[in-house]
């Protein structure tokens, strides 16, 4: 194991649970990966890192916290699996294999870590698994969402969640399904779920996913085009993401009151990543493909050529959003559609197209959107009815103060 920081001024158990924290936001997947990959046993590569940081959070507080913390948390953790398969020979007369069972060097040393958290997707998005999980697996092993978690996402209880994903881990274990890049002829099919588990998680209580976790997303993406590099999906995920993140410090004010996407600053943009997201968008274009996630970083990458004080270019936004409303049809992408046709035809035709959007009646942004347009045509009350709808199915707090603003200034006599 290594040493404390050297020269760290702050007491030692200051940083030591933030540290812990970090690593466990940050390397959680890339660990579990590292440790599960040998004997296939996610449950139990699991448990060692559970023990691993628990152990990090009552030793880094007196002995400071080591110079490479992924390294300590591994080490421990290959011990804590040593120990159990020594114990498991002993009682059923299976050798114990150091070539398989160990990553620790013969003189104690861990070796740099590959990183092997896109061949767990891969593990988890494999045929053998119910296809049905693949999502909700990915969330779970490489980027340490609980059952809860992801069940509340799914709109799934908890309890059935927790069962179905301790069933694909065991499947995993019992078939020894391999931790490998497969070949260019079924990558492409391996990769769909991959794309979709992580657009979930990005999706996930968005925007209060923080930085680290959307570096570690967006990495992820970058992964799959290094690896796939014709896949134009994987290059329309990541401009997708990227474009999200560059207008998320726009999306509230310096007050902390929310911004809708159209009255946005531009200049609060980040232009690294909108850059980024076009380039790999241009990759996408170059493959000759269209899919979801490149026309919804379409979507994004008109919104973000908005010049300050100006209105989307909503005639160019059109055909995209009913372009990716046939080849993904989407709630979210119908009330979308509405929305636009508002800005192009007038609020009595968007209103018109919400009314014909099945299922929009739990949907928070068709009442959104209702309440809008309603608003625009003069009927107060019953777009007051809508705020009040919307409203109570609203979860964000700065949104949900900005729609009770709208509300307070609705006209209703």
């Amino acid at each position: 194991m290594s040493g404390p920081i050297d020269g760290d001024p702050r007491p030692a158990h200051a940083p030591a649970r933030s540290f812990a924290e970090r690593a466990a936001r940050e390397s959680y997947g890339r660990l579990l990966a590292v440790l599960a990959a040998p004997t296939h046993d996610l449950a139990g590569a699991e448990d060692a890192l559970a023990d691993a940081f628990e152990r990090a959070l009552t030793r880094w507080p007196g002995d400071g916290v080591p110079r490479d913390p992924d390294g300590w948390l591994l080490t421990v953790a290959r011990n804590r699996q040593r120990d159990r398969w020594r114990s498991a020979a002993a009682r059923t007369s299976v050798p114990f294999d150091d070539a398989v069972h160990d990553v620790v060097a013969p003189d104690g040393t861990v070796p740099p870590l590959r990183d092997r958290r896109l061949e767990l997707l891969l593990v988890c998005a494999h045929p053998e698994i119910n296809r049905s999980v693949h999502a909700a697996l990915m969330l779970n092993t490489v980027l340490g969402y609980t059952a809860g978690q992801i069940g509340h996402a799914f709109a799934i209880p908890g309890g059935t969640m927790a069962a179905r994903l301790v069933r694909a881990k065991r499947r995993i274990r019992e078939r020894e399904l391999p931790f490998a890049i497969p070949g260019v002829d079924e990558l492409p099919t391996r990769i769909a779920p991959v794309l979709e588990a992580i657009y979930a998680a990005y999706s996930i209580e968005w925007p209060r996913v923080d930085r680290a976790h959307r570096a570690l997303l967006l990495g992820l993406g970058e992964v799959l085009t290094e690896v796939a590099p014709d896949s134009a999906e994987a290059h329309g995920l990541v401009a997708v993401m990227a474009l999200s993140s560059a207008r998320l410090p726009a999306r509230t004010d310096g007050h902390g009151r929310f911004v809708p996407l159209p009255e946005q600053d531009p200049a609060r943009w980040d232009p690294d990543l909108i850059s980024r997201a076009h380039e790999h968008l241009r990759s996408a274009h170059r493959l000759g493909e269209v899919g979801r996630f490149q026309l919804e970083a379409a979507i994004s990458a008109v919104h973000c050529a908005r010049p300050p004080g100006r209105a989307p270019d909503w005639l160019t936004l059109r055909p995209l959003h009913e372009a990716l409303q046939a080849v993904a049809p989407t709630l979210g992408g119908a009330v979308a559609v509405s929305a636009v046709v508002a800005e192009i035809d007038g609020p009595a035709a968007g209103l018109a197209r919400l009314d014909g959007v099945v299922g929009a009646e739990r949907f928070q942004p068709a009442w959104v959107t209702r309440a809008h347009l309603l608003d625009r045509l003069g009927r107060g009350g019953e777009a007051a009815a809508a705020f009040d709808k919307a409203i109570t199915l609203t979860v964000d707090p700065a949104e949900r103060r900005h729609l009770q603003e709208r509300l307070a200034a609705v006209d209703r006599s």
